[in-house]
Parts: structure tokens; C-alpha cells; sequence
């Protein structure tokens, strides 16, 4: 279905003497200007497009439609959250990639498959090391390392003290190291946990 092709409820406010839609009128007064608006916070003239689509289509599943003003406002509110969720799975993906190819150049050009696979068994191994470990620490490690957040925002995040979250990182890095360089790593009591 096209945008064009929706028409206005018959109780609809909005639809005084109007044969347009809301929703319509919406899309052709601000579509541009939207775009505009998630270029700048996607960087891509495409992941824009798709932000906004997706926006129209929330829009759309609203129960009661209000005036055009309010349904502009909820527009670009509703596309400027999608854009951020656009961006931060573009930037995991590219964490994702530091891990898995740690090499400033990114990932090397003759990836193979046993390259891949190796990669992803020690993500898993490091995983089960974490695990070992009590759960605000490993909360405060994913938080820091996969989120890059700052220990001020975890401490806040996870109801601790700062220096708290020093301490899980620090005890987090230690353990993986020493696990991975097969020490054993400091196992911990199921009361420290």
C-alpha cells in the first residue's frame, strides 16, 4: 500500500472537508525534510530511507490520529530513535569486527572460513570465562567494553559506586587473561556472586 493510496477515516478530525489523509499530507509537507534530518544522524542516504519507512509504518499502527502538527512531532521523534538504533547496531557490527580482527586495518582481505571459525570459538571461550564470574562484574565488563560506556554511567546503571566498577573491570580483564593464558583464572564463591 502507498501512502497516496490512504483514506481519511470519516471521524477523523483532521479529515474536514479534506479528502487527504493525515497521514498523506504528513508524508508529503515533511518527507523530505525527514530524510534530510536522518542523513545527518545515519551518514547514508539509503539507511535514512529505510528509518524513515519504518517510522510512517509506527505512525500508522497509532490508535487515534491527532492533529498533523502532533503526528510531525511523533514522526521525527519516532525516526530520530530508530536512527539511533540504525547506528548502534552499525557500530556493534564494527565492534564486532575489531574483536574478531583485532588488526587496525579491519578485517583482512583472505578471511577463511578456519580463520572465522577460530575467531568465534574463543568470542564463545571468552563468554563461558565470563560467566565464571559474578553478575554485576560481568554486567559492568559487557557494559564498558560492548556499550562503551563510562564507569560514572555503569556505576549509575548498575546502582554502584564507581570505584566498584573500577574494580569489576580490572577483576574482569585479570580473570580473562589468566584464563585464557591458562592459568585457571580466580574462580569465585557462589556467595561473591
Amino acid at each position: 500500500m502507498k501512502l497516496a493510496d490512504i483514506k481519511p477515516d470519516p471521524g477523523d478530525e483532521n479529515s474536514s472537508g479534506s479528502a487527504e489523509a493525515p497521514i498523506a499530507r504528513l508524508y508529503r509537507e515533511h518527507n523530505e525534510a525527514l530524510i534530510r534530518f536522518l542523513v545527518t544522524r545515519t551518514g547514508s542516504e539509503q539507511e535514512a530511507r529505510d528509518v524513515a519507512q519504518e517510522a510512517y509504518v509506527r505512525v500508522l499502527q497509532l490508535d487515534k490520529r491527532g492533529a498533523t502538527s502532533f503526528l510531525s512531532a511523533y514522526l521525527f521523534k519516532t525516526a530520530a530513535n530508530i536512527a539511533i538504533d540504525y547506528v548502534r547496531r552499525r557500530s556493534m557490527k564494527r565492534r564486532a569486527d575489531e574483536l574478531l580482527f583485532p588488526s587496525a586495518e579491519g578485517p583482512p582481505q583472505d578471511v577463511t572460513p578456519e580463520n572465522l571459525l577460530q575467531a568465534r570459538e574463543q568470542i564463545q571461550l571468552i563468554e563461558v570465562f565470563l560467566d565464571e564470574l559474578p553478575l554485576k562484574c560481568r554486567q559492568a565488563f559487557y557494559l564498558h567494553r560492548l556499550h562503551d560506556m563510562s564507569p560514572p554511567d555503569i556505576a549509575e546503571r548498575l546502582g554502584i559506586k564507581k570505584r566498584m566498577v573500577h574494580k569489576y573491570l580490572v577483576r574482569a580483564m585479570t580473570h580473562l587473561r589468566a584464563r585464557l593464558e591458562g592459568e585457571g583464572g580466580a574462580k569465585e564463591s557462589d556467595d561473591e556472586r
